[in-house]
């Protein structure tokens, strides 16, 4: 997209006055086409899948999803403007990541600014720095609770206590739980870090065990084992792996 072009935007937060605030300022641009307003994060996921907008209007705090989750939903391509009532910890997160986002009431100049901007990351073709965020975004010493995963325009919510084991494919993990397996675009090692070592244990280098599935270690050669989980899935276990997981049990 170049910076002539017409932006299509979505607006993403779940109070109307808002929206509607929003989308009165921008009908003064003619160079802007709103493509839709959606309440909830899981709205804005579909919308987003289904209509490609080039930039998405969104609220951090709304019920169900929040802005950070969102974010990990969209295609990093989408450049993202967060809309946030006053919050230190989150603007900190903003600015050392060099991530637009505009404080309630939201200024029209502001608005008009932060635009131009996304137009000139557009331009670039810079991603949205999803995983610092995402980092940046969590309360320190509180683990991930649930992952979420985009299918088509479908999100699935997986509590981590219903999670088996996680697989890395390259630059994507495979989540399996209850006898499913859902594949998330992200690295095993940043979702490593997320969540509780304490029950999850990176017994190879491709594979998270929860540590509630393990049923038995089986030793299968001379220093090569295998971890047998309770519905008998066997997985590879590493050296390395077998000091974490006795460390643990």
């Amino acid at each position: 997209m170049v910076p002539s072009e017409l932006l299509k935007v979505l607006i993403v937060d779940d109070e109307e006055l808002a929206r509607r605030g929003l989308r009165r300022d921008l009908a003064a641009d003619p160079a802007i086409e709103v493509l839709a307003e959606c309440p909830d994060g899981f709205e804005a996921v579909r919308a987003a899948t289904e209509l490609k907008p080039d930039v998405v209007l969104l609220d951090i705090q709304m019920p169900r999803l929040n802005g950070f989750e969102v974010l990990e939903l969209l295609d990093p391509e989408i450049a993202v403007i967060f809309v946030t009532a006053h919050d230190d910890h989150a603007v900190r997160a903003f600015e050392v990541n060099a991530v637009d986002y505009l404080l309630k009431p939201v200024d029209p100049q502001r608005l008009s600014d932060a635009l131009g901007r996304a137009r000139e990351r557009l331009r670039r073709r810079e991603p949205m720095p999803v995983e610092a965020l995402a980092a940046a975004s969590r309360p320190a010493g509180v683990p991930l609770g649930r992952i979420l995963v985009r299918d088509g325009p479908q999100v699935h919510v997986l509590p981590v206590e219903t999670i088996d084991y996680i697989e890395a494919q390259d630059d994507y993990i495979a989540v399996h739980s209850a006898g499913r397996s859902h594949l998330k675009q992200q690295t095993i090692a940043a979702v490593e870090q997320r969540l509780d070592s304490s029950r999850f244990v990176r017994i190879h280098r491709s594979y998270l065990l929860n540590l509630d599935r393990l049923a038995r270690i089986e030793l299968i050669a001379k220093d090569s084992r295998i971890a047998i989980l309770r519905d008998g899935t066997r997985l590879p276990l590493s050296r390395a792996g077998h000091t974490r997981l006795q460390a643990l049990l």
